[in-house]
């Protein structure tokens, strides 16, 4: 038995004796190797999507990202029903309308999920991926983290083709609020529509700041910011 330390403790696995050639060769371990190969595709189709987010995610994301992320993928892929087992695959999972549903609210940084912050309802143009928030104001509308002074607001598109690996990720403007009782509306327009044929998918990041002598510093290193898929097309 090896003992090793983790994030979420001390954890023990047993050895084994089972030598990775016999694994990929014999006969009693097809199953091992179909199973392998599906978790490999999940794995591939959850990096593509968190590099094309990562100039969001940077700062908007918990250290478990990468396998929860991979779990959602692998959910997907077994919603594949047309495929071979071993060939199961993202492309085909996600002609399953509810393979889209799953990806609908994800939210990358799950000590900040977006519904518990922000209160106020927003409406996403599905063809350009604009994001509006009418009449927000911030002291009432959004839960503030103890010293924060000020919050930014920005919208992503992002277009990902899993058969050709292709991405493309189209950022908004940023909105930049200081947290007080006036109202105003935030219009979030991503510069283009990407043009990658494929998964469509448009992200709302909240980033909060806090002022010192008219330079703003980003809160507890992004720990309170929240970044979510709200809409998949």
């Amino acid at each position: 038995v090896n003992f090793y330390k983790t994030k979420d403790g001390d954890l023990a696995r047993m050895k084994t004796s089972v030598d990775a050639n016999r694994i990929k060769n014999d006969p009693a371990f097809e199953r091992t190797r179909e199973n392998n190969a599906e978790f490999g595709t999940s794995a591939k189709a959850g990096k593509i999507v968190r590099d094309t987010a990562r100039p969001l995610a940077m700062t908007a994301s918990d250290p478990k990202l990468v396998s929860r992320f991979t779990q959602l993928m692998t959910k997907i892929k077994n919603m594949d029903s047309t495929s071979a087992r071993g060939e199961r695959n993202i492309v085909q999972g996600l002609l399953d309308p509810a393979a889209r549903e799953l990806l609908k609210g994800f939210d990358f940084n799950k000590e900040a999920v977006l519904s518990s912050i922000l209160f106020k309802p927003y409406t996403v143009n599905a063809a350009t991926g604009e994001i509006v928030i009418n009449n927000i104001i911030p002291q009432n509308d959004i839960a503030i983290p103890q010293g924060a002074t000020h919050i930014s607001m920005t919208a992503g598109f992002m277009g990902v083709d899993f058969a050709t690996g292709e991405q493309e990720l189209q950022l908004s403007n940023v909105v930049n609020l200081p947290i007080n009782m006036i109202s105003s509306t935030v219009t979030l327009t991503p510069s283009a529509v990407p043009a990658v044929v494929g998964l469509g998918m448009i992200l709302l990041r909240l980033e909060f700041f806090q002022e010192v002598n008219g330079n703003q510093y980003t809160l507890k290193n992004g720990a309170y910011n929240a970044l979510r898929v709200v809409e998949v097309i």
